[in-house]
């Protein structure tokens, strides 16, 4: 198996970038703090940019935190290759697939009772051990529904959180050896009305930037709170490229129309947490019913080490993390 080729996994390094003077003296903190913590990290001066990344253009002030050991993969392929390997589980009984089957309702034996079986719209699914609610951006809504009959009114302020991405196949004009992404992407993360590069209220831009396994450019990325849309912005897309352009100058000397013609864009919903970190933990009325939900764009990457919290709960066992930032129980709106 070539991870590369299956979900397009690379160690690429990411630089995160900093314009100003301002941006700068944070990028150097943050790399204090990471390597502190035990993780390779430097700053480099713009000029020291350069050797890096060629095309990339920043003022004097600016620079970036630098962290050589980091990976990229591919979302989709990713996604798809863990699909297709929990369906060699499904003739052990072990995992099952029930697409356009929306749950409904859970059941219990008595109303302070363990979970007994989801309800859906054609089975019931009984539970052994646990129930996990892990829907992403339906998360809210969805547990909502599911418990009120119940007698049980619970909130959970996650949200869909839409993204565009602009992907172009075969791009020429210049090679990036990196993950790149400006400063401000981390405060859109998690302040969502802040630094707006766009005029909606709800609507940030940020730089992100990146090659992929097969010599494409992904550009990104936006965040909007519109609902479940899920339709293609092209006034975003202007803002991403424009945005783009700020930091590699030889873009502007492109045409978006021509280069799209070779590409495409892709957009998700993303499930944004208003506290700025995801929900994991017990569902407060119910003794087998867990939450993990609220990653924001952090799903894939943080998805083994929230597994392993929930398995740790559900068993009983001493957990390695302190699990009260992210307990359902204080979280509610």
């Amino acid at each position: 198996m070539d991870p590369s080729e299956i979900f397009g996994w690379k160690k690429t390094g990411s630089l995160l970038l900093g314009r100003t003077s301002e941006e700068a003296s944070i990028l150097r903190k943050k790399v204090k703090q990471l390597t502190d913590a035990g993780t390779r990290a430097e700053f480099l001066t713009s000029s020291n940019l350069l050797t890096e990344e060629p095309a990339l253009m920043l003022d004097k002030d600016g620079g970036a935190a630098y962290a050589p050991d980091d990976y990229q993969l591919d979302a989709r392929s990713a996604v798809a290759f863990i699909e297709k390997s929990n369906r060699q589980f499904a003739a052990e009984g072990r995992y099952a697939e029930f697409y356009h089957e929306p749950a409904t309702s859970l059941l219990r034996s008595s109303n302070h009772g363990d979970i007994d079986a989801v309800q859906t719209s054609k089975n019931i699914l009984h539970s052994k051990k646990a129930v996990i609610l892990a829907a992403g951006c339906w998360s809210g809504s969805l547990i909502h529904e599911l418990i009120e009959h119940h007698g049980i009114e619970l909130d959970l302020p996650i949200k869909p959180r839409k993204g565009h991405l602009l992907v172009i196949d075969n791009f020429k004009p210049f090679k990036l050896n990196h993950g790149l992404m400006e400063a401000g992407y981390i405060t859109h993360e998690s302040a969502p009305n802040s630094g707006s590069a766009h005029t909606a209220q709800t609507t940030s831009v940020s730089m992100t930037a990146t090659m992929n396994t097969s010599g494409g450019l992904v550009l990104g990325s936006s965040r909007q709170l519109v609902g479940f849309n899920t339709e293609v912005d092209e006034s975003i897309i202007k803002s991403i490229w424009e945005k783009a352009g700020e930091f590699f100058p030889m873009l502007r000397k492109e045409s978006l129309v021509e280069l799209r013609q070779n590409g495409e864009v892709r957009v998700g919903l993303r499930p944004y947490s208003a506290h700025g970190k995801p929900v994991i933990g017990p569902v407060p009325g119910f003794s087998n019913l867990f939450v993990a939900a609220g990653h924001e764009g952090e799903g894939l990457s943080l998805a083994p080490g929230t597994a392993e919290m929930i398995v740790d709960m559900v068993l009983g066992n001493p957990g390695k993390v302190d699990p009260s930032p992210f307990a359902v129980r204080g979280r509610v709106c």
